[in-house]
């Protein structure tokens, strides 16, 4: 079977994404200044919450062509024999036509970014420090010094699970196997990409391997110009229980969305505080009954999209709903980006990682 991936400008501003993924053909559109965009950042110094980044636009059409007997996952992902050669060689080849992942990860390959989405979505050869922890834990490559080589939670094909910092019980991250930047890498939403989402809530919730021990769990990544590190990471942390409230508060007055395609719409707009001093800010709200859709997917599709807003420079948590039974089997899905007023781009004023 042969599929192809194109990236290409449409008129005006829109650029699409073709590709027969997970066998069957797939449209994912996103603002052509998603192509060409600075992947790293200048420095590792926290930047500012509300720091804005202005990308070059893509001047010419790009195509990604690619074939694969086993169909365009397999493909993505790269060979496993490949990757397992290059794991017994040393360092991850820089060749553009090397797969993806730097080497299949334990238990076979991931499916992962094409290589030649590497302006996107991040390149194996990336020296950034998450990156490099995850490749320590995937495949064994000793980090640098003087960093040290960290603790490695969980390993599995898809993701790793690291701690956060401060390292306690309540602070951790899931990290891809993929070298994926972080949210403005449009893979994310396609169908091929793993469901990191439910991945997390099923690491850190009671009973999962890593679990968040405290009372109220939340799941949070922040925009591209509100985080320190260039591998995509889903912070697993605590949640105040003034957040819960409110957020149950919310429901109980219909201020949420119960529906994805309602979830940009002013009605389900709502502040919540952060913590003590720091203010309320406003996110867009929607109720799921799980986690099985793709959030990345359902946030382009249903709110950066239709508002011609950029990817990213979204944040988005995640709150199970906890009542004094325990989990009530419902998700609060938060969103916000400085687009709003009082809008942030961080998921730091509602996760709790001291």
């Amino acid at each position: 079977m042969t599929t192809t991936l194109s990236v290409e400008r449409k008129t005006g501003h829109d650029c699409l994404l073709w590709g027969g993924i997970s066998g069957r053909p797939e449209r994912v559109e996103f603002p052509c200044s998603r192509v060409g965009e600075s992947r790293l950042r200048p420095s590792l110094s926290e930047p500012s919450m509300n720091e804005e980044k202005k990308p070059a636009e893509m001047p010419r059409r790009r195509f990604v062509t690619f074939s694969g007997a086993m169909g365009a996952a397999a493909f993505l992902a790269g060979t496993a024999a490949a990757g397992s050669a290059a794991a017994a060689a040393g360092p991850v080849p820089t060749d553009p036509d090397y797969g993806s992942c730097s080497t299949p990860p334990p238990g076979g390959a991931a499916p992962c970014p094409p290589a030649q989405m590497q302006s996107l979505c991040g390149s194996p050869a990336d020296k950034d420090p998450l990156w490099q922890d995850v490749q320590y834990c995937a495949n064994g490559t000793v980090p640098p010094p003087p960093q040290p080589k960290p603790e490695c939670l969980r390993t599995t094909a898809n993701y790793v699970v690291l701690h956060g910092k401060p390292e306690n019980h309540h602070n951790y991250l899931l990290l891809p196997t993929c070298r994926i930047t972080g949210i403005e890498c449009p893979f994310i939403e396609t169908s091929a990409a793993p469901n990191y989402w439910n991945e997390a809530w099923q690491t850190a919730r009671s009973g999962g391997s890593v679990p968040v021990q405290y009372g109220d769990i939340g799941l949070g990544i922040n925009a591209q110009g509100a985080r320190r590190y260039n591998q995509l990471h889903i912070h697993m942390a605590g949640i105040r229980p003034s957040t819960q409230r409110r957020l149950q508060e919310l429901e109980s007055m219909g201020r949420m969305a119960t529906q994805p395609s309602h979830w940009a719409d002013p009605a389900n707009q709502a502040a919540v505080s952060g913590p003590s001093g720091a203010g309320d800010r406003t996110y867009r709200i929607l109720r799921l009954p799980n986690l099985t859709q793709n959030l990345f997917t359902l946030l382009y599709q249903n709110v950066v999209r239709p508002q011609g807003l950029n990817m990213a420079n979204q944040t988005l948590i995640v709150v199970p709903k906890m009542t004094a039974a325990g989990f009530a089997q419902e998700f609060y899905v938060l969103n916000s980006d400085t687009s709003l007023h009082d809008g942030t781009s961080t998921c730091d004023y509602l996760l709790v990682y001291t």
